[in-house]
C-alpha cells in the first residue's frame, strides 16, 4: 500500500513525528483532481458513510427532522443534547434504553463524562457515540414494519437498503465487517468515499438535501460543541463533513466537490490540517484545525499544481 507523507509535528527546528496517509478530491461526475496515495486500496470509512446510512433510513420511512436527523448520523460525544436528543427518539418509538442493542460505552466528552462518572453511572448504550443512529434504525423498522430484532444482520432489509445507498454514493467492495457499534461497517475505496460525499453536498431535493441541511444547521448534534469538523461546517458555506474512526476524514462541497482524507497510522491527529489545508486550495479558507501538525512538502508542492 503506497501512503505520502502528509503532516509533521516537530519541536523547533526537530521533526519528531511523521503522519503519512492518502487523499483523495472528486468531482461529483467521478472526475479526480488530486490523488495521493493508491487509490484502489479497500478503506473502510467508519463512521464517515453515517450520512448514508440515515440518508438510506429516510428513503425507508424516517420521519425525523432537524437536530434528531443530525442526531440519526451523528458520532456524539454523550453531550446533555445528543443523549437527551437519543431518548427522544426512543420515546417518539414508545422505546427505552433497553431496546438498545448495541454495545456500552461512556461518554467522549471530557466535561460529560465527569459528570456521568459523579452521578455513579457506568458505560451504557446511550452514551456510545452510535446511539443516536441506532435509536433511528429501531425507528425505521417500527415505521417500515421491519423486524427490530437482528436489524444488525447484514442480511437484515434495513441493512439490504443501507449498502445498496452506500454502493449508489460511495461503490461498496466485498463484504461487510463488524464496526465497533456491532453494526455492519461497509468497505469502498478513497475515491468512493470523496465522490459520495461530493454528491451528497450538491444535492438539491430528497433525503439527501434533508440529511445536509440538518447537518448545516445542527452540526454541534453531529459530534460535539467543541468539535474541529463543527468549526468547519461553520466556516465553510454550505460543506458537510464527517469523521470516521482510524484517521478517517470527509467533507463536501455545495459545488459538487469531495475531499476524503486518511491518516495511515489510524490516530486522526493531522486530518484537519490536511484538510484546511486542501480546502483553503479549493477557495474555501478555513482553520479548523488545532494547527498541531505542519502539512508536508508533499502535500505542499502538490496544492501548488
Amino acid at each position: 500500500m503506497m501512503d505520502v507523507l502528509l503532516g509533521v509535528v516537530g519541536r523547533g527546528w526537530v521533526a519528531e513525528s511523521h503522519h503519512r496517509g492518502r487523499v483523495s478530491v472528486v468531482r461529483k461526475d467521478g472526475r479526480i483532481l488530486l490523488a495521493l496515495g493508491d487509490m484502489g486500496v479497500p478503506t473502510l470509512p467508519r463512521s464517515a458513510v453515517k450520512p448514508f446510512q440515515a440518508i438510506a433510513m429516510l428513503r425507508g420511512g424516517l420521519d425525523l427532522e432537524n437536530q434528531l436527523l443530525a442526531l440519526a448520523a451523528a458520532s456524539h460525544l454523550g453531550q446533555s443534547i445528543h443523549t437527551e436528543g437519543a431518548l427522544r427518539i426512543l420515546e417518539l418509538s414508545g422505546l427505552g434504553t433497553s431496546d438498545f442493542q448495541h454495545t456500552a460505552d461512556f461518554p467522549g466528552d471530557p466535561a460529560s463524562l465527569g459528570a456521568w462518572l459523579a452521578s455513579g453511572r457506568g458505560k451504557e448504550a446511550l452514551a456510545h457515540n452510535c446511539s443516536g443512529k441506532h435509536a433511528a434504525m429501531l425507528r425505521t423498522c417500527l415505521i417500515a414494519g421491519w423486524p427490530t430484532d437482528g436489524y444488525r444482520d447484514p442480511l437484515h432489509p434495513l441493512q439490504r437498503l443501507i449498502r445498496a445507498t452506500i454502493e449508489e454514493y460511495c461503490g461498496v467492495i466485498g463484504e461487510p465487517v463488524v464496526d465497533g457499534c456491532t453494526a455492519p461497517a461497509f468497505v469502498t475505496t478513497l475515491p468512493g468515499l470523496a465522490r459520495g460525499f461530493a454528491c451528497w453536498a450538491a444535492e438539491q431535493e430528497g433525503p439527501g438535501k434533508r440529511l445536509a441541511d440538518a447537518f448545516r444547521r445542527y452540526p454541534e448534534y453531529t459530534s460535539s460543541t467543541t468539535h474541529p469538523v463543527v468549526r468547519l461546517m461553520q466556516q465553510v458555506p454550505g460543506a458537510v463533513g464527517k469523521v470516521g474512526a482510524e484517521g478517517i476524514l470527509a467533507v463536501g462541497l455545495p459545488e459538487g466537490i469531495g475531499v476524503a482524507v486518511k491518516i495511515s497510522d489510524g490516530a486522526g491527529r493531522g486530518r484537519f490540517e490536511v484538510m484546511d489545508a486542501i480546502l483553503t486550495r479549493l477557495g474555501h479558507p478555513v482553520t479548523s484545525s488545532p494547527g498541531e501538525v505542519r502539512i508536508s512538502s508533499e502535500l505542499s508542492e502538490a496544492l501548488a499544481r
